[in-house]
């Protein structure tokens, strides 16, 4: 009976230190790498989605700015050679001057409070407001594009009837935002 009973007191001990025993080395090992596996696919999943929203913010500031100078932009004039009022002389029409060929800044129009119409900002690039005063700091990273050109035909008038004005600001994670109108001549 003695040695039954030693026997069972035995298989106790042993069931109780297999109990007690922790992980070996390479069950750590393969613990930690699966881990780090994980990690590194959370991780990867995580960061186009931070970039995507961080790039929404952009675009929103983007199109503000864009918006801002479209709207300085269409306020002018449509030619040199029209009425700068909105009256009734258009360049083009009979007893009229002819509109500019060359589109761009004329003489002594050097910056953008002396621009007095629309294609004065072709190849405009400034980050400048309307006053000729840098634009606020967090716009140092965003560049800027303005092109005016003849396109009178996109409206279904006389090619020299119209412009189009195309401001494009690129945030600087390198996304375009392009906007476009057109100034017609009346």
């Amino acid at each position: 009976m003695h040695s039954i009973f030693h026997n069972k007191q035995a298989r106790q001990f042993t069931s109780l230190v297999k109990k007690q025993q922790g992980f070996t080395l390479i069950e750590l090992i393969i613990g930690i790498v699966i881990l780090t596996i994980s990690l590194a696919i959370v991780s990867t999943l995580i960061a186009p989605a931070d970039e995507k929203s961080a790039d929404n913010v952009l675009q929103i500031k983007a199109s503000e700015l864009a918006q801002s100078l479209m709207n300085d932009i269409t306020s002018r004039a449509f030619d040199d050679n029209s009425d700068m009022s909105g009256g009734r002389v258009r360049c083009d029409e009979a007893g009229t001057a002819a509109c500019t060929t060359t589109l761009g800044p004329e003489t002594g129009e050097d910056n953008r409070n002396l621009f007095d119409d629309v294609d004065d900002f072709h190849n405009y690039s400034d980050k400048k407001n309307s006053t000729g005063d840098d634009i606020d700091g967090g716009y140092d990273q965003f560049k800027i594009s303005v092109k005016v050109i003849y396109a009178g035909e996109d409206l279904g008038l006389a090619n020299r009837l119209a412009k189009r004005i195309t401001v494009t600001v690129t945030t600087p994670l390198g996304t375009e935002i392009e906007f476009t109108s057109h100034k017609a001549n009346f």
